[in-house]
């Protein structure tokens, strides 16, 4: 058995410093049986904003309470112990601060024992142990219920979720071992590795019961009376609970291993072999099989000492924060009260992008919208996609019919840009060509009035230029969104040199009630993620023009951990696309950006590349080949990529002292979120830093200290 007598809890106390403890509050139950449930109540006396968090002093005082029940129900006075949590909250995991505190790999190692030893005090009160999860449950906010015989869910659960691989981190309170034995393989493996890497997402109430995490569940009206029933009948012998997603002979003997082998070729085709995280959490859930509960938990422990002194829970941790705080309150905004009110949006253009701009407008704004485009035939197709999207929206439960209804009758389209009269926001999703986006706007300002806020989706076109013969041009603002709209949560607003303070609060409060993260940026080519992204395109086409074969490109990109190579990021975003970007930054900058002919002859074809059945590209077509002129001086993967981490640190660099963003944190922000930049590297900003790559080209870091695991 594990020694837990090895922990040191005055160690773990120098942690608890300025630690919001959440108490563990004891009451007696008596039950209808005529037994009596001691009821555990964790609450760190805050209101919803601050949720229960599970730092060493409130896990030392969880164990002090039940070593107290432990005695008590030795001498017969209950016959059951519940935990739950206060109003609306059972706990939040681990407190994020408290694991970048952690000094050195000794106590990481000593703060997972911890968990274990705590929670696992559970199965030897005496008598049951129920968890009654009444609320938001994150990480050892899930393993606490995992630990404890019984456990009931409220129905209006918001969110349940093991997310710690997202994080850099692994479950490492139990979570390996228990889940896939409560639940199954193939749950435990959406649960603890698919979900995180999906955007983070969470189970509901319902979920998570009908995965069998939970063994009963009730409405939030009576939760906390009917848990208390049921533990009765449990206690009593009245209720019998089944659990029928437990693993079964022929999923421990034959599912198991092939579940864990097809996750580990999951993992390598959609995010390569950089995270750490994920493959740590997979060979606990693997080890879960055959192993004891000691073993495994011993394994949970080294595994989870390890990533706490790494690199990549210090990045992810950074970036986590970026996420989470910087993105709610952007650098630069205008005062909140300088907004102007938003009741009607134009929308010029009826294609694919403006139709999915009208869609997210109407959903987020719930105001009228209408679309203009050169024909009725266009908007009519540009109508037919929003209203067919509504529709989509309303199988799949996301709405219900009012709603949907309610959101068509908002929806307009019209030919006449003098229907755009009453608009108080209008913005453009027309050809990136800057003479066109001048008279669509030169257009629109006769009908609007001198305050309508005119929108610029422009992807690297200079925002002073495309307003610069208005009469107020000072009303011009970027709103730069990423594809799919629906999806990508990142919004680029870029103040042009005219754009006035309430034009750009209007922008930021806008893009907030759209659930957009929005960077301010300068009127630069550009801006961020394209600036950047033109580098890493233009490197990879460098090397192909070289002689070097796609194959050894794509895998010199590897160690950079982005979510897909430089050729598949091109056939996503479109050759053509990519092309123009990258004349746009040639133009602007042609002492540092890589012009490629072969890129413009690559954009005329049907199809590019030739991929794998997991979408990875593998090589150039047959026809692609023979349509581009390449040298005959190949370069190895590390040549390619040491020269795109050194062009990218000089970029950032220069983007910086031009005052682009305020800070590398926006760099990394608009990385993250604009172009899937992983969480586990932090951004650009710290990776460049620790491959050395600042130092190189400009002889200092972005960040000081540097962002970097504490080590052994």
């Amino acid at each position: 058995m594990t020694d837990y007598s090895t922990i040191d809890f005055s160690l773990l106390e120098e942690l608890s410093t300025d630690e919001v403890i959440s108490h563990s509050y004891v009451r007696d139950v008596p039950l209808a049986s005529g037994k009596v449930l001691a009821l555990v109540t964790l609450d760190n006396g805050r209101d919803h904003t601050r949720p229960n968090t599970l730092g060493p002093a409130t896990l030392m005082e969880l164990g002090r309470t039940f070593d107290a029940l432990t005695e008590r129900a030795a001498r017969g006075e209950i016959h059951a112990v519940a935990t739950t949590g206060k109003p609306f909250i059972l706990a939040a995991g681990a407190d994020l601060s408290k694991i970048s505190d952690i000094p050195n790999r000794q106590i990481g190692l000593q703060m997972a024992q911890l968990g274990h030893y705590v929670f696992g005090k559970q199965s030897t009160l005496g008598v049951p142990s129920f968890v009654f999860i009444n609320g938001l449950a994150l990480g050892g906010g899930v393993e606490l219920p995992l630990n404890a015989d019984y456990r009931t869910i409220d129905s209006s659960v918001p969110a349940l979720a093991l997310p710690e691989v997202f994080l850099g981190l692994i479950p490492g309170w139990g979570g390996t071992y228990l889940l896939p034995n409560l639940i199954g393989i193939e749950n435990a493996l959406k649960v603890v590795i698919e979900n995180p890497l999906k955007q983070n997402r969470m189970l509901k109430g319902p979920q998570a019961f009908e995965l069998g995490i939970a063994d009963a569940m009730f409405s939030p009206v009576n939760f906390l009376e009917d848990s208390i029933a049921w533990a009765d009948g449990v206690i009593s012998g009245t209720t019998k609970v089944e659990r029928k997603n437990a693993p079964g002979k022929i999923e421990r003997l034959v599912k198991w291993d092939a579940a864990i082998g097809i996750a580990r070729k999951m993992l390598e085709s959609k995010i390569g072999t950089v995270p750490q995280s994920p493959y740590a959490a997979l060979d606990l859930l693997k080890a879960a099989k055959n192993g004891t509960k000691e073993e495994c938990f011993a394994l949970e422990d080294e595994a989870l000492a390890d990533r706490i002194i790494s690199d990549q829970l210090q990045a992810s941790i950074y970036a986590f924060n970026l996420v989470q705080k910087r993105a709610k309150r952007p650098a630069g905004a205008p005062d909140k009260a300088l907004a102007q009110k938003v009741t009607k949006v134009g929308i010029i253009g009826a294609g694919l992008m403006a139709s999915q701009f009208a869609l997210l407008f109407v959903r987020r704004l719930q105001v009228p919208v209408v679309i203009t485009d050169l024909d009725q035939a266009r908007v009519d197709k540009g109508l037919a996609y929003i209203t067919d999207e509504i529709d989509a929206l309303a199988a799949k439960g996301r709405i219900n019919p009012d709603e949907a209804n309610r959101l068509r009758a908002l929806i307009s389209g019209t030919t006449d840009k003098a229907d755009f009269h009453d608009c108080d926001w209008v913005i453009e999703a027309v050809f990136e060509d800057l003479a066109v986006k001048q008279q669509v706007f030169a257009d629109v300002e006769k009908h609007v009035s001198p305050t309508t806020i005119l929108a610029t989706n422009t992807s690297s076109l200079s925002v002073e230029q495309i307003g610069a013969g208005l009469e107020h041009p000072e009303r011009v603002v970027g709103f730069h969104f990423f594809n799919p709209v629906a999806v990508m949560p990142l919004l680029e607003i870029v103040k042009a040199p005219a754009t006035n303070d309430a034009t750009l609060a209007t922008a930021f409060a806008t893009a907030a009630k759209l659930r957009k993260s929005a960077v301010l940026t300068a009127d630069a080519p550009g801006f961020v993620v394209n600036r950047l992204l033109a580098k890493v395109m233009g490197e990879a086409a460098r090397a192909v023009d070289e002689g070097t074969p796609v194959p050894v490109v794509e895998r010199a990109f590897a160690p950079i951990g982005l979510p897909m190579g430089p050729f598949e990021l091109i056939d996503l975003v479109g050759w053509a696309v990519a092309a123009h970007v990258q004349d746009t930054m040639v133009r602007e900058f042609p002492e540092r950006f890589y012009a490629s002919e072969n890129m413009h002859a690559l954009s005329k074809l049907a199809q590019v590349v030739e991929k794998d059945k997991a979408g990875k590209v593998t090589d150039f077509t047959k026809e692609a080949k023979k349509t581009i002129t390449v040298g005959k001086t190949p370069v190895d993967e590390a040549t390619i990529l040491r020269r795109v981490e050194d062009q990218l640190a000089q970029e950032i660099k220069l983007m910086l002292d031009e005052k682009v963003v305020a800070a590398p944190e926006d760099i990394d922000l608009c990385l993250i979120l604009g172009a899937g930049w992983p969480f586990q590297a932090g951004g650009a900003t710290p990776y460049l830093d620790r491959v050395g790559a600042s130092q190189r080209v400009f002889g200092g870091t972005f960040h000081d200290p540097q962002i970097r695991g504490v080590g052994a």
